[in-house]
């Protein structure tokens, strides 16, 4: 995994631990909350750039379409899981935007994968 998923998936763990703290308290997401899912969506633009980037230059045997599709996908999940849980003001709001961050290091690893299989 190169350095860069590592960080965003350890943001991602520190996003997920405000988000139970917010739904434990049954609260709405704070600017802690919301920052750190803005600094989150900064890192998967970056991580998508670098990535078309990467598939660019030399890509022998990596499927190109599963890895855009990938990248793309990650870069999606958090404003739909933002906008679902700005739609539901409760627990369950906040929930969903766990789900969203829990399941970006998971892409992470598919991402790793599928590069590191063919190259």
């Amino acid at each position: 995994m190169n350095e860069l998923q590592v960080v965003l998936s350890v943001l991602a763990a520190l996003v997920a631990l405000v988000l139970v703290w917010h739904i434990v308290r049954d609260e709405q997401v704070t600017n802690v909350g919301f920052f750190g899912l803005v600094a989150l969506q900064v890192g998967l633009v970056v991580q998508l750039v670098w990535g078309v980037v990467r598939v660019a230059d030399n890509h022998d045997g990596v499927s190109v379409a599963a890895y855009l599709a990938y990248l793309i996908g990650a870069l999606l999940i958090l404003p739909v899981a933002f906008l679902w849980s700005a739609s539901e003001k409760s627990r369950s709001g906040t929930a969903v935007l766990l789900v969203g961050v829990l399941v970006l290091p998971v892409l992470f690893l598919r991402l790793h994968d599928l590069w590191s299989a063919h190259v």
